[in-house]
């Protein structure tokens, strides 16, 4: 039976993260390591699990959007799990404004990344666990009143919402929370709360209410920021310091936070003049390293060249680790073979996920018309594992036949330079 076109170029979606957990993902993942210059997720790995499980820590991780950090984070977080952490991974993306980041917007809003934000998160992974109880926080119970009150608008607090891994939450509208859990090896859990409302619920909801307008974003920042050192505490004595405490009490190691796509926060001018990620990251990057918990943000690529860049290590005392792209050529011109033979695998393993890198290299003809079409592929994505990607969808697109042609892809590369060349002015 021969290759499925169909299959084939559904695999190839630039956009899907690699997940650990999943072994059918796990067919397509190759490891770069050993050409990008070590092995930086077993560095981050290390650093926690072995030099300071007990000590909190703050790392940041980076790289150009698309270069894989998320799966090298995935591939993080299943190691640490492996090694008794408790670990809650999240993608900022899904919840804050990338073109609009400030330290106030509210329990869920990054404002100081290491605010509410990571709160209802963590919150929301604890809650999942069959064993973990903690007490309701009333110091962040009176900042989501206060919050409620400032935005001036109904934020109905009465819901009903599933947790993935917890089962249904609810509130009523007299505030009374509950929750109905079918947890493994436990069977059903049963709590309530008839002190107030959920954390996870009023975080939702003001989280909602917030996120695309502006307006109500700016009133929550106004009312937040006075509150920063407060807020901050209030986290670490009513949340992380208790849910660390528990974790061990169940044989966990610890707590780690990992806080993906914030290197994708937008790089637009705040109020105060400075480019919003100096803005985050060393304007107030002390508040980042905070938490009491060890915690592992991803920052925007720029920051390694920025002129900001001592004040952001010596702030939060730290090297960021870089994932570098594939190199495909040397700096003598040649061919960096290791690098290459790396991406033709990558690119092959999309079409023959099941079978081992000696046997695909045997069917290159059952995908491309040539072994040397397969290296112009390579090299011109420069290394850069979601380009490369890209490429090739495009590729299969436009051809829509197999074996893929060279006069395709040098179509498929004139129309992506073209592309590129309409950003470029004549003074350029």
């Amino acid at each position: 039976m021969g290759l499925d076109l169909q299959k084939f170029y559904q695999a190839t979606n630039p956009s899907q993260v690699l997940q650990a957990d999943s072994p059918e993902d796990q067919k397509y993942y190759i490891d770069f390591s050993e050409v990008r210059g070590g092995k930086i997720i077993e560095e981050l790995r290390d650093n926690i699990t072995f030099f300071s499980p007990d000590e909190p820590t703050c790392e940041l991780f980076t790289g150009h959007i698309g270069c894989g950090k998320s799966t090298e984070l995935l591939r993080l977080k299943a190691a640490l799990e492996k090694a008794e952490f408790h670990v809650v991974y999240f993608e900022s993306s899904q919840d804050l404004e990338m073109g609009d980041v400030d330290i106030g917007d509210i329990i869920l809003a990054l404002a100081e990344p290491s605010g509410s934000y990571i709160a209802r998160r963590v919150t929301e992974s604890i809650e999942s666990l069959e064993k973990i109880s903690l007490p309701q926080p009333r110091g962040f119970q009176r900042i989501i009143d206060g919050a409620v009150k400032v935005l001036q608008t109904e934020i109905d607090l009465s819901a009903e919402a599933t947790l993935p891994g917890v089962g249904k939450i609810s509130a009523s509208s007299e505030g009374k929370f509950s929750v109905e859990a079918g947890l493994p090896d436990i069977g059903e859990v049963k709590a309530s709360d008839d002190e107030g409302v959920s954390l996870v619920l009023g975080i939702g909801k003001i989280t909602a209410k917030t996120k695309n307008s502006l307006e109500l974003r700016k009133k929550l920042r106004d009312y937040l920021e006075p509150q920063t050192a407060s807020i901050l505490e209030t986290i670490n004595t009513e949340l992380i310091e208790p849910t660390v405490e528990k974790l061990k009490q169940y044989g966990k190691k610890g707590l780690v936070v990992i806080v993906d796509n914030l290197d994708r926060v937008e790089n637009i001018i705040k109020s105060g003049g400075r480019p919003q990620p100096e803005y985050l990251f060393v304007d107030r990057g002390e508040n980042l390293r905070l938490l009491k918990c060890h915690v592992i943000y991803t920052m925007p690529l720029s920051l390694m060249f920025s002129n900001d860049y001592n004040r952001l290590t010596s702030r939060l005392a730290v090297d960021p680790k870089v994932l570098p792209m594939v190199p495909v050529r040397l700096r003598d011109g040649n061919e960096c073979v290791l690098g290459m033979k790396n991406l033709r695998q990558m690119v092959l393993a999309r079409a023959f996920p099941d079978l081992d890198s000696k046997q695909r290299l045997g069917l290159i003809l059952e995908v491309f018309d040539t072994p040397e079409t397969l290296d112009r592929l390579c090299q011109i994505s420069g290394g850069h594992v979601r380009e490369l990607l890209q490429l090739l969808r495009s590729l299969i697109m436009k051809e829509r036949k197999l074996p893929l042609s060279r006069e395709f892809l040098e179509r498929v590369i004139r129309d992506k330079s073209n592309q590129m060349k309409l950003g470029v002015d004549d003074q350029e």
